[in-house]
């Protein structure tokens, strides 16, 4: 796997993992909504964790910084 995430992207998508999960431990956020968001923040997590998006790789997308 290539790198496509530069590091603004993954700050962007940690955060929305904690505010998600924030949410839904609170209870602001219940139900399938809830468990949806949660799920969806597990997968931002994932993939900062690994500078690897495979959404970006089917659309061309490339957010990490040119090495000089």
């Amino acid at each position: 796997m290539k790198t496509n995430m530069g590091s603004a992207d993954k700050a962007i998508r940690i955060v929305l993992a904690i505010v998600f999960a924030g949410l839904y431990i609170t209870q602001l956020v219940e139900g399938t909504v809830g468990i949806a968001l949660l799920v969806l923040g597990g997968v931002f997590l994932l993939t900062s964790i690994l500078s690897f998006c495979p959404l970006y790789t089917l659309l061309g997308m490339n957010t990490c910084e040119k090495k000089k």
